[in-house]
């Protein structure tokens, strides 16, 4: 059944506001939510329930608001949410090799540093495999929060304010939603209010910025885990540690900062040509 969306501006962003909501208030839900602290292996089992829940959900209730349509620009549910074969193997590996390239500096750190050792140990993988904040950092979290954040809520701005503006309007509901982080922080006598608002305020920074990516390479490919990959890979590189490239003597220090620079040249160079839709058959978005 192929589907549109028509709505207006301000019933789009609503809807979006309420995926967030209920994605973020499913966090809660339990009763010892906030008691314990986030990285508890009860609430961390019981939030896995919660965004599977959600993930299941909130997709019936963007299907709800659609409308059926013969026109050309109506497309199925799936193929809406980025769940689709055609072009599958170019999603999962050019965006990542794209954002290896934006994190080539970062990168050239972990093989400074020797933590490339640890990636050819086996049982360095076995490890992660069974640590659940590993397994929430790097699949749970990135694919619900791709999931909620950008494949069901792209296809309702897109037909409403465009691709363009949905770049920008899309990742702010994704970076408030981080703000939760900052209750937990203070209710756990973790920092003190001033620090976790600060901490809060750039973690609002950054999580929009990568989610304004994130929300580009999901039209540019129309393929969910294009930017669930990219979010993974993020997850586990962290921000970039610019303060420990100052800590090295020089000529070091200078070489790894033309690291930083060239990484981020390159992925300017080859943002678009990587993210072609050709090259994933994408004919649902246009960006």
């Amino acid at each position: 059944m192929a589907l549109v969306f028509i709505l207006a501006a301000w019933q789009a962003v609503l809807l979006c506001l309420l995926f967030a909501v209920i994605y973020v208030g499913s966090l809660y839900v339990w009763a010892d939510s906030v008691s314990k602290n986030r990285d508890h292996p009860d609430t961390i089992k019981r939030r896995f329930v919660s965004v599977g829940l959600v993930s299941v959900l909130v997709p019936p209730l963007l299907w709800f608001f659609g409308s059926t349509s013969e026109s050309p620009d109506a497309h199925g549910l799936f193929e809406w949410i980025g769940i689709r074969f055609y072009g599958l193997i170019p999603s999962l590996i050019l965006p990542l090799i794209l954002t290896m390239i934006l994190f080539f500096g970062p990168l050239t750190l972990h093989y400074m540093d020797g933590v490339f050792r640890l990636y050819l140990e086996p049982k360095y993988w076995s490890n992660n495999i069974k640590n659940i904040i590993w397994l929430r950092n790097h699949i749970v979290a990135p694919f619900s929060e791709e999931f909620i954040f950008r494949a069901c809520m792209l296809p309702l701005l897109v037909p409403t304010i465009g691709a363009g503006w949905s770049v920008f309007l899309c990742p702010f509901f994704f970076g408030v939603a981080h703000f939760h982080h900052m209750i937990e922080k203070i209710i756990h006598g973790q920092v003190e209010v001033k620090e976790a608002f600060k901490q809060a305020c750039f973690q609002l920074f950054y999580t929009t910025i990568f989610g304004a990516y994130s929300a580009f390479l999901f039209l540019r490919t129309g393929h969910l885990l294009a930017p669930v990959i990219a979010h993974a890979f993020c997850n586990h590189m962290g921000f970039p540690a610019f303060g420990e490239v100052m800590a090295y003597q020089q000529p070091t220090r200078t070489k790894l900062m033309a690291c930083f620079l060239i990484g981020a040249i390159t992925w300017m160079v080859l943002l678009y040509p990587l993210t072609s839709s050709f090259l994933y058959s994408n004919t649902i978005y246009e960006l």
